[in-house]
């Protein structure tokens, strides 16, 4: 049979293991508070191409293709199967939030801006305080040295003006020399 070692050692690891079977049970009844008291970090993904509606309404038929990358940029997807359409293409996503999509699909016909296609767009001002919202920003610090610190902390003295230093050799022997 089992020696008394072996033995304790079955029934520690059965206790073990009944330990963390009956932990993993209780919590699953308190899930929902530990997933929000715990949760790891995630970061704001912003993928691809932001237009503005201010940036859309600066767009006229009649655009060469330089004009209409000057005011969008450089489309996102820009097919060879394709070639007389740019497509301007935007996520968001953000932790907590819903991810925000837009499109904006731009037409050419003979390398001149026929047509726009484009989701309903935030302006700057608006795109600009979605990026704010749902933060808790902490006490901004004082920018301003005080005066105590000032006496305490003497201003670092003067860097010592460089001694002129007399240029190298500049000429230098030939690196090959005929032998003949």
């Amino acid at each position: 049979m089992l020696d008394s070692f072996a033995r304790r050692a079955v029934w520690c690891s059965v206790g073990a293991l009944s330990l963390t079977l009956s932990a993993c049970s209780s919590v699953d009844g308190a899930s929902n508070r530990l997933v929000t008291m715990v949760s790891p970090y995630k970061i704001d993904i912003v993928q691809g191409n932001f237009v503005s509606s201010e940036q859309a309404a600066a767009l006229k038929e009649g655009m060469s293709r330089n004009q209409v990358r000057n005011i969008l940029g450089t489309p996102l997807l820009n097919s060879i199967f394709h070639a007389d359409r740019w497509d301007y293409v935007f996520t968001f996503k953000r932790q907590g939030m819903a991810p925000q999509a837009r499109r904006v699909t731009v037409f050419f016909k003979d390398d001149v801006l026929s047509k726009v296609q484009a989701d309903k767009l935030p302006t700057e001002a608006e795109f600009v305080a979605s990026l704010d919202s749902g933060r808790t920003s902490g006490p901004v610090p004082v920018l301003e040295v005080a005066p105590e610190s000032l006496k305490s902390n003497p201003p670092a003295a003067p860097a010592p003006t460089p001694k002129t230093v007399t240029p190298a050799r500049t000429s230098f022997p030939p690196l090959e020399t005929s032998t003949q």
